[in-house]
């Protein structure tokens, strides 16, 4: 098995349709169900978990069931290719939703149909990349990645003042022309049917809890305390800008583009650095990096945080907060490009799938906790403020675990041995 530059790119197109789908649903559905249907804090802190309960219970077991499955096309390839069309379908419905229930009609269609697909398509890239190279091709995948954050955030401000509905058509369209890329170049190896082995992600899951290392478990109960800290305060950040900076809001999406942009410029970079210095060490510094951004956002007034500093094209206008959030996106870029290529780089070619469901449970938990938890705080609190202090706390817990995860380096192939 070899690295092929050209092939990652290509399976970066599936990453992508899945970024741009949760790029636009994070930042406009928050201000929908505020604006729109006027929910409090706490109710709309629950519902953006609801993507992360649907995904808890269906994405792990199909990590398994994929890497169980034979198909003239593929193992991972049928689950892709039925639930990415479904998603897009009703993802450019939900602007459309004029009551709640059929809002949410929607949105439970698309949570469904997106947990069906996610991981199969994130398991591509072990699937077709050696261990040493893991890292860069995750830098890759997440470039890729970026690039439909920023299309989401940016491209989704300009379209939302002109028509909300206009950056979930967009969405849609490009869910559809990224898989049929990913169909058409994409094909899967086939070493693996000469295995007979069934994995099972729960007799995994219990192997790693009894595993005396503990290697395994403190990433990714790490990996659950870090995505606590982001996605917690990623669910809240528009109505952050829109509430408590005073923004328009459209404006929010346009900051989080800024982040994106630099976590895209990272994305290469971050791979190597991982490779080079060690994946652990490079999480730790883009834990600490993180961790700094949040706490400035809350200890720096918002009279402060909105000062125009530049207006760069495509950006427009970078306040102080816009540089904040650039060094939150190199941090993060740091973080989680290495931390999958550790989880995977624990097991086996039998269990990638496997282990990628694993890393997607314990991701999926902290989606369901960090949205819930700063709900809560804003609630009680009365400022989105707020939300920028738990986030440091969870990230320290984090680099706490790190500290004693032993394993989940690339490993040499047999040449270099």
């Amino acid at each position: 098995m070899k690295f092929n530059y050209g092939k990652i790119f290509l399976l970066g197109f599936g990453f992508f349709g899945v970024s741009v789908i949760w790029g636009v649903y994070n930042a406009f559905v928050p201000l929908f169900l505020a604006n729109k249907f006027g929910l409090a804090p706490v109710f709309i802190g629950f519902f953006m978990t609801l993507d992360n309960i649907a995904a808890l219970f269906i994405q792990p077991p199909v990590g398994a069931w994929s890497d169980r499955l034979r198909t003239p096309i593929g193992r991972r390839m049928p689950f892709i290719l039925i639930g990415a069309p479904i998603g897009a379908l009703v993802f450019g419905l939900i602007p459309l939703a004029s009551v709640l229930p059929l809002f949410v009609a929607c949105t439970t269609t698309l949570l469904l149909s997106m947990a069906l697909w996610r991981t199969p398509v994130v398991t591509l890239m072990p699937d077709i990349t050696p261990s040493q190279f893991r890292s860069q091709a995750n830098g890759i995948i997440n470039f890729m990645g970026g690039l439909g954050a920023i299309i989401s955030f940016l491209g989704g401000a300009t379209l939302y003042k002109m028509n909300p509905a206009f950056p979930f058509w967009m969405g849609s369209i490009l869910v559809i022309v990224s898989v049929l890329l990913l169909f058409i170049f994409i094909r899967e190896p086939k070493e693996y049917e000469k295995s007979e082995e069934k994995p099972s992600m729960i007799e995994s899951l219990k192997d790693i809890v009894h595993d005396q290392d503990k290697s395994a478990l403190r990433l990714l109960s790490a990996i659950f305390f870090w995505f606590v800290a982001y996605n917690g305060i990623e669910a809240f950040f528009t109505l952050y800008a829109n509430k408590y900076l005073k923004l328009e809001e459209a404006d929010g999406a346009r900051l989080l583009g800024q982040l994106s942009l630099i976590f895209v410029i990272f994305a290469l970079p971050a791979g190597y650095i991982g490779s080079r210095v060690g994946r652990r060490k490079t999480i730790l510094t883009g834990i600490t990096i993180l961790t700094l951004c949040m706490l400035s956002m809350f200890v720096i007034a918002p009279e402060t945080l909105i000062i125009q500093l530049t207006k760069l094209p495509i950006l427009g206008v970078v306040p102080v907060i816009g540089v904040i959030l650039m060094f939150a996106g190199a941090g993060w870029a740091l973080i989680n490009i290495n931390s999958l290529p550790m989880v995977v780089d624990m097991t086996d070619a039998i269990r990638l799938g496997t282990y990628t469901g694993l890393y997607y449970l314990f991701s999926t938990l902290a989606a369901i906790a960090g949205p819930n938890i700063n709900g809560l705080i804003a609630q009680f609190t009365g400022s989105y403020a707020s939300i920028m202090l738990s986030g440091p706390i969870f990230m320290a817990i984090a680099a706490y675990l790190m500290t004693g995860v032993r394993r989940g380096e690339a490993k040499m192939t047999r040449q270099e041995l």
